[in-house]
C-alpha cells in the first residue's frame, strides 16, 4: 500500500465527518425554529397573547435576516466560514438560554432577535464551507443533504417539544443542543485556506453587482415566496392540526413532524433529479403547482381533517424540492467562488424574508377571517412564484456551472 493510497481514504473520511458536523450545526440551528410552533400553547399560556403575537414570535427571529445576509456573506467572503459558524452558533446558544429565562414577552422578543443573528450566521456560513469541502461533481447532492436541514430540524422540535412539561425546557435544550454541535466544530471542522478573489476593499462592489443581476435577484425572490408558504402553513400547524382533527397537543406534535419531515423526500429527490439532468426551472414550476393547489385543501373547510393532514404530507414532500434546486444552482449563479457566500447570503434573506412575513401575516389573517384566508395568501404567493419561475426558465442554470472560476 502507497503512502497515497493509505492517506485519501482517511483525507476522504474527514472530509464527510465535517460535512456530518456542519449539517448537524444546520440541523441545530432549525431547532430554534420549529420549537415556536409546539411551544404556542404553553407561550399563549404563559404570556396572555394570541395567535398574531405568536407569529411574531416566530416571524422575528428572521427579522435581522432580512437586512444582515447579504453582509453575513460578505463578512464570509472576507474572514472565513469557520469563524462566523462558530460564532453563530455561540449566538444562538446565549440567545436561547436567555430566552429560557426571559421574564416578559419583551425580554424573549429581544433573545429571538439574538438567535436570529446567530441563525443567519449559520445559515450563511455552512453552506459556504460546503461548497469548499466537497468536489464539484458532489456539490449537487450535498446542497441537496444541506436543503433537509431545515424540516429534519423542524420535524425534531416538533417531535421532542411534547416531551417537555414547559416552553422554558424547550429553550433550555436548544440551547444545550446547540452548545454541543459547538464543541464538535471547534474539534472537527478545519478551516479552509484563503481563495483568490477580490480584495476585501471590493467585496461590497462586488456583492452589490452580484445582487443587481437578473438570475440571483430572480433566485432570491423565488426563495422567498416558498418560505412564506411554507411558513404560513408550519408556523401554525400543530394548532391547526388540533382545531381540525381534535387531537391531543403530543400527537398534534408528532403529526406535525411528520409533515414536516415529508419536506427531507423532495430535498433528496431533487438532488438526483439535477444529477441526472432534469431541468431546475421545470423542478421548482411543478413543486410551486403543488403547493399552491394543497394549501387550498388544507385551509379551506372542503375536506375533512384526515384529507387535510394527506395535503400538508404532499404540500411539504413535493415542496422541498425547491430550496434543494435553489440551493444547488446558488453557486453557479455566484459565477464565482469568491461570491459563493454572498449569493448564499441573498438566498437567505429571501428565505428570511419569508419566515418573517409568512407567519405574522398568516398570524393577523387567521385571527381576523378564520383559517380559509392563510389558503388565500398562499395561493397568491404561489402564483407570484409561478411568474419568477417563467422568468428564470429563458437562463440556463443547468450550465451556468461553467461561467464559474476554477476553485
Amino acid at each position: 500500500m502507497t503512502i497515497e493510497t493509505a492517506v485519501r481514504p482517511r483525507g476522504e473520511a474527514k472530509r464527510w465527518a465535517t460535512v456530518a458536523v456542519v449539517v448537524g450545526c444546520g440541523i441545530a440551528a432549525a431547532v430554534q425554529v420549529g420549537k415556536v410552533p409546539i411551544a404556542a400553547a404553553m407561550l399563549q399560556t404563559s404570556f396572555g397573547i394570541d395567535l398574531a403575537a405568536i407569529g411574531t414570535i416566530a416571524g422575528i427571529f428572521a427579522l435581522l435576516g432580512m437586512a444582515g445576509s447579504i453582509p453575513a456573506g460578505v463578512v464570509v467572503a472576507a474572514i472565513g466560514a469557520r469563524r462566523v459558524l462558530l460564532c453563530g452558533l455561540a449566538a444562538i446558544a446565549l440567545g436561547a438560554g436567555i430566552g429560557a429565562l426571559a421574564p416578559s414577552l419583551a425580554v424573549l422578543l429581544a433573545s429571538r432577535l439574538l438567535e436570529g443573528l446567530g441563525f443567519l450566521l449559520t445559515m450563511v456560513a455552512a453552506p459556504a464551507l460546503l461548497d469548499r469541502i466537497v468536489e464539484v461533481s458532489a456539490r449537487d447532492v450535498t446542497m441537496a443533504v444541506w436543503s433537509c436541514v431545515m424540516p429534519f430540524g423542524i420535524a425534531l422540535a416538533l417531535l421532542a417539544g411534547p416531551l417537555f412539561e414547559s416552553w422554558r425546557a424547550i429553550w433550555s435544550a436548544s440551547a444545550l443542543m446547540v452548545a454541543v454541535l459547538f464543541a464538535l466544530a471547534v474539534v472537527i471542522v478545519p478551516g479552509t485556506a484563503a481563495r483568490s478573489g477580490p480584495a476585501r476593499g471590493g467585496l461590497l462592489r462586488e456583492a452589490a453587482a452580484l445582487a443587481r443581476r437578473r438570475s440571483p435577484a430572480l433566485l432570491t425572490a423565488l426563495f422567498a415566496l416558498y418560505s412564506l408558504m411554507f411558513f404560513a402553513l408550519f408556523s401554525f400547524l400543530p394548532i391547526l392540526l388540533t382545531e381540525r382533527l381534535g387531537v391531543s397537543g403530543q400527537s398534534a406534535g408528532a403529526l406535525s413532524a411528520l409533515a414536516a419531515a415529508a419536506n427531507v423526500t423532495g430535498n433528496l429527490a431533487a438532488g438526483q433529479l439535477m444529477a441526472r439532468g432534469v431541468h431546475r426551472a421545470a423542478l421548482i414550476a411543478l413543486a410551486v403547482f403543488v403547493m399552491g393547489a394543497s394549501a387550498l385543501g388544507i385551509f379551506l373547510p372542503v375536506l375533512g381533517g384526515t384529507g387535510a393532514f394527506l395535503l400538508c404530507l404532499l404540500f411539504s414532500a413535493v415542496g422541498g424540492a425547491i430550496p434543494a434546486t435553489l440551493l444547488a444552482t446558488a453557486p453557479m449563479a455566484a459565477r464565482s467562488a469568491s461570491m459563493v457566500p454572498v449569493m448564499m447570503g441573498l438566498l437567505m434573506t429571501g428565505s428570511n424574508f419569508g419566515q418573517v412575513t409568512g407567519p405574522i401575516a398568516v398570524g393577523a389573517v387567521v385571527s381576523a377571517w378564520g383559517w380559509s384566508a392563510a389558503g388565500v395568501l398562499v395561493v397568491a404567493a404561489a402564483i407570484l412564484a409561478g411568474v419568477a419561475v417563467w422568468m428564470l426558465a429563458g437562463r440556463d442554470h443547468n450550465g451556468v456551472g461553467e461561467a464559474r472560476d476554477p476553485a
